[in-house]
């Protein structure tokens, strides 16, 4: 199901039906989410750890080592995203391979992130000279991936970093060709390899090259 707030803003967004489109995520795939929020919830007495729980970390007190929980975890990511949305790092090549991509395919970012945020987010794209529509989600991105897929008639294609919004992608949308980008080595270790992907990629060298060759085919 897609949410009330991810539906207004599909139903906004223009897409040619005859030009390929590349459905992309941004935290961890565009920006570097985990080395930022690593860095604020540090700054808070905290530390952010992979799990096998968590590929992308759960956060400890640095005095006892121990979880503080998913409710203490939620609120400070709620806070980050307030604070530095706006003013996220691009991880190395993100922008010029998007740029390059965008000559020959549509873009269009699907982020999860508090729809309070996504003003903070267009703008950090743009800042970043990142032109391309932001939608954001909750929840699987699955539903919204099929849908955006449904309105082109040529190739689309979808990266993330996380294993589940893969798994979704792949659940609703199997003809979507699909990059699971894991850029930070120490967390690509707790995520499992999945056969269905066509790339598992951990630099954006590689993930320009197959994406580019993917969507001009």
């Amino acid at each position: 199901m897609i949410s009330e707030p991810t539906q207004r803003q599909l139903a906004e967004l223009q897409v040619d039906p005859n030009r390929s489109l590349l459905i992309c995520d941004v935290d961890d795939v565009v920006v570097d989410f985990l080395g930022q929020f690593g860095s604020f919830v540090a700054s808070q007495g905290y530390n952010l750890r992979p799990t096998p729980k968590s590929a992308h970390g759960e956060i400890v007190e640095v005095d006892t080592q121990s979880f503080i929980g998913d409710q203490a975890s939620v609120s400070l990511i709620d806070e980050f995203f307030a604070a530095h949305t706006q003013n996220m790092h691009p991880l190395p090549g993100a922008v010029a391979s998007l740029l390059d991509i965008g000559k020959i395919a549509q873009v269009v970012f699907l982020t999860n992130l508090p729809h309070t945020a996504g003003d903070q987010r267009r703008q950090n794209m743009k800042s970043l000279g990142l032109p391309y529509p932001v939608i954001t989600n909750s929840g699987p991105k699955g539903p919204a991936i099929l849908h955006l897929a449904g309105l082109t008639k040529k190739q689309t294609a979808f990266i993330d970093d996380s294993p589940y919004f893969i798994a979704s992608a792949h659940e609703r949308a199997p003809h979507v060709e699909l990059v699971h980008f894991l850029h930070n080595q120490d967390y690509a270790a707790y995520v499992p390899h999945l056969d269905y992907v066509g790339l598992r990629a951990s630099t954006w060298t590689e993930a320009h090259r197959h994406l580019k060759t993917y969507l001009t085919t």
